[in-house]
């Protein structure tokens, strides 16, 4: 499959995979900014991608900011739609305890691409029975 990006900026990188087999390409930052704890921003990537019809761009964090910084993606996974051609920008929140510091060219986030399942929404008077039944949120423990 084949995703084509435009630069929209000459700073922009466009996503790579770091190793053979990986699931998400890193996503990098095309301008410097600073993040301050409990505080979030949007950060602009310099790319606008057209997607193949039936597939989707899922923006996700990045596991080593999320540990070693407490930086994420807010609204995880970010979903980029094929229709969608505007630059992609990336939530970014900072649950750390310090100024997260994004420089151009920073990786920021991870992006996988992922095909689409379109579901038919059918009303019915009533939904089967299970085992689980209403259970919800804490109904298996904690």
């Amino acid at each position: 499959m084949t995703v084509a990006f435009k630069k929209l900026s000459p700073e922009a990188v466009l996503p790579a995979y770091a190793h053979p087999g990986d699931a998400g390409m890193d996503v990098c930052s095309v301008e410097n900014l600073t993040v301050a704890p409990g505080g979030r921003a949007l950060v602009r990537t310099g790319l606008a991608m057209a997607l193949p019809p039936g597939y989707e761009a899922q923006v996700r964090p990045r596991s080593g900011l999320a540990l070693k910084r407490g930086v994420t993606v807010l609204n995880t996974p970010g979903t980029i739609d094929e229709g969608y051609r505007g630059e992609i920008g990336v939530i970014l929140a900072n649950f750390g305890d310090s100024d997260f510091v994004v420089e151009k060219g920073d990786r920021i986030a991870q992006m996988v691409i992922a095909p689409v399942t379109r579901a038919e929404v059918v009303e019915v008077d009533e939904v089967d029975s299970t085992d689980r039944g209403a259970g919800g949120f804490g109904s298996t423990g904690v």
